[in-house]
């Protein structure tokens, strides 16, 4: 089967390969999945860059997020062959979903809605689960409250801001350059901030008169991360979503103290099977109301993938880039 490698650490473009491949047999727990297609993020940049820390080392085959049908179970599988599935690919001991073929583990999997094309359901899994539970679970969303979305053109980013409109709070969105800044308003950002041209801070104050945002949720880290503190309410829940700047924000316990803020952890792993599916459920039935749905930048043949990474890493992506098969 034709399978993507990372062949060693640097950007994507440089050090991806199109190579052939088998996979080995398969241990409990575990899928085969042929894949009908792959979302491409920034994961993936990262994996290629040493930077991730989930990521094999070289040679590996990366991609997280496929959309397929199971052709093959391992022992204790329960799903049966034929299943069409979307889920998150067994990258963390290389075999990731930029292949004809990945690995899979059944707890790492979910329907397919009817609804969902298979574009769409390649992109969905983790951008809306991490959204809904940043939001939902873990800061308590509440209607009327603000949320600050950082880096609000990225799949996670653009997944909050129509999660947090849909749930009836006020959402003010950064990015960086007019055109993804218009586009974050396109997603349901009330207010749109372009970092290159405004400091978010004095944005945010401005249109809180005063008061801050009620969450902050920031898929970006670094200054970023730390700055937010400075345009969050008493009160306020920061949720540390990703580090695309390259590294994770640091802000003090005492300015917590004395600020009376949280910073509060929201990670998809760790949390109960019948929770994650009935979280699922409820995405599902977001997007066949309308409520959400997935920006595909552009859709890209299955040879296209490294030129696909490396747009990522250039941040020339607005929503989703996917690879179809």
């Amino acid at each position: 089967m034709r399978q993507w490698q990372v062949t060693r650490q640097g950007e994507p473009i440089d050090v991806m390969r199109l190579a052939e491949g088998a996979l080995g047999p398969l241990r409990p727990g575990e899928l085969r999945i042929r894949v009908a297609a792959a979302g491409i993020g920034l994961p993936d940049v990262l994996m290629c860059r040493g930077t991730y820390p989930l990521a094999p080392p070289p040679p590996f085959t990366p991609g997280q997020e496929f959309v397929g049908t199971v052709i093959e179970t391992g022992p204790g599988v329960t799903t049966p062959a034929g299943t069409r599935l979307i889920g998150i690919a067994a990258f963390m001991i290389g075999h990731g979903s930029f292949a004809d073929e990945c690995i899979t583990y059944e707890a790492m999997t979910y329907p397919v809605g009817a609804a969902l094309d298979d574009a769409s359901a390649a992109c969905f899994t983790i951008a809306y689960h991490t959204a809904y539970l940043a939001l939902v679970r873990r800061a308590q969303l509440r209607a009327g409250e603000t949320v600050l979305v950082h880096g609000g053109a990225g799949g996670t980013g653009t997944a909050a801001i129509q999660l947090a409109h849909a749930l009836g709070a006020t959402v003010i969105a950064t990015a960086a350059g007019a055109e993804k800044a218009e586009f974050c308003r396109a997603m349901g950002a009330d207010v749109t901030i372009d970092t290159t041209a405004r400091d978010f801070v004095s944005v945010v104050d401005k249109q809180t008169a005063g008061r801050g945002a009620d969450i902050v949720f920031d898929p970006v880290g670094g200054t970023v991360f730390e700055r937010s503190v400075d345009c969050i309410a008493r009160e306020g829940r920061l949720l540390p979503i990703g580090f695309a700047c390259g590294r994770w924000g640091v802000v003090g316990v005492e300015t917590l103290a004395f600020r009376n803020i949280s910073i509060v952890g929201a990670l998809g792993g760790g949390f109960e099977r019948d929770d994650m599916l009935a979280m699922h459920a409820t995405l599902l039935a977001m997007y066949d109301a309308g409520k959400i749905a997935v920006p595909i930048d552009r859709r890209i043949d299955f040879t296209e993938i490294a030129a696909g990474v490396q747009r990522v890493a250039d941040r020339l992506v607005r929503g989703r880039i996917v690879a179809v098969h």
